[in-house]
């Protein structure tokens, strides 16, 4: 274990926070004026649209925004984004922070972190943030039922142009 610090350490890089996407989406400036998207590893907050979307947004800013952040890049999500473990105030762990207060599902698809499950359960049990809404729907499942709702759209927009070429 002592082994790998060192090497976590050399992999971090720091970056000053320039904008909030979103609750688990940031950007950060970078040496030499270049800007990064990253997404936070471990954690899924609601979406803006979503229930809480905008609190877990305000909460990231809260933390981070306009602050000096050290992260690691863990992998790439499908959109091009930088997956990464954000650090701020010393060793605060962003993502960990978000689920702690209620803002966010431990993403247990793509993480190993037990500990965060046990932290959601105790922001569940507590009724922390979108907790307090015994209908919080978790994002990769709100995300899937607007995926399905346009593609639903877009067929019945096709069977309506097909209809109406055949009634002309």
């Amino acid at each position: 274990m002592s082994l790998l610090f060192p090497a976590i350490l050399f992999s971090q890089t720091s970056g000053k926070v320039i904008k909030i996407s979103d609750g688990d989406t940031i950007t950060v400036l970078l040496k030499g004026n270049k800007q990064k998207k990253l997404r936070l590893a471990d954690v899924d907050c609601p979406e803006n649209g979503q229930a809480f979307g905008k609190n877990a947004k305000q909460f990231t800013s809260s933390q981070v925004f306009g602050k000096t952040i050290k992260f690691t890049e863990t992998s790439t999500d499908r959109y091009g984004r930088s997956i990464a473990k954000v650090y701020y105030d010393q060793d605060k762990y962003l993502s960990k922070e978000l689920i702690k207060a209620g803002m966010g599902w431990w993403y247990f698809s793509y993480s190993k972190d037990d500990s965060l499950g046990r932290l959601q359960e105790k922001a569940q049990q507590k009724k922390m943030g979108l907790w307090q809404d015994v209908h919080a729907i978790a994002p990769w499942e709100y995300r899937k039922t607007k995926r399905e709702q346009s593609k639903k759209k877009k067929m019945e927009a096709s069977k309506i142009q097909v209809k109406m070429k055949k009634d002309v």
